[in-house]
């Protein structure tokens, strides 16, 4: 069975950066899709970024050139690295993986059959 536990998240100031981590253990798939969504309050969840099994990474528009998704494979653990936060970064921040391939996962991108329990980060002054 696969499990997922984020951390990393906290309180920083605009333009601050943070990094979030997602240990991952029982996942033993080949293929396979691992990413980050988000969720604030009032809203509804969203995807931030992807990483799949070819290394291939996909992106939100909103954070394009801020945010970095990767993988250590040796560990099977996600990274986020977040630079020039924004207040309206602020979320409760999930780590999710999924078996399927990318192209799957791409159409599908709110199906991840494993999620975490969520890190929350907050942006403000």
């Amino acid at each position: 069975q696969v499990q997922l536990v984020e951390s990393g998240g906290g309180s920083v100031q605009p333009g601050g950066s943070l990094r979030l981590s997602c240990a991952a253990s029982g996942y033993t798939y080949s293929n396979y899709c691992m990413g980050w969504f988000r969720q604030a309050p009032g809203k509804e969840r969203e995807g931030v970024a992807a990483i799949y099994s070819d290394g291939s990474t996909t992106y939100a528009d909103s954070v394009k050139g801020r945010f970095t998704i990767s993988k250590d494979n040796a560990k099977k653990n996600l990274y986020l690295q977040m630079n020039s936060l924004k207040p309206e970064d602020t979320a409760m921040y999930y780590c999710a993986a999924d078996g399927r391939a990318r192209w799957w996962c791409v159409s599908h991108p709110y199906e991840y059959n494993y999620w975490g329990q969520g890190t929350q980060v907050t942006v403000s002054s």
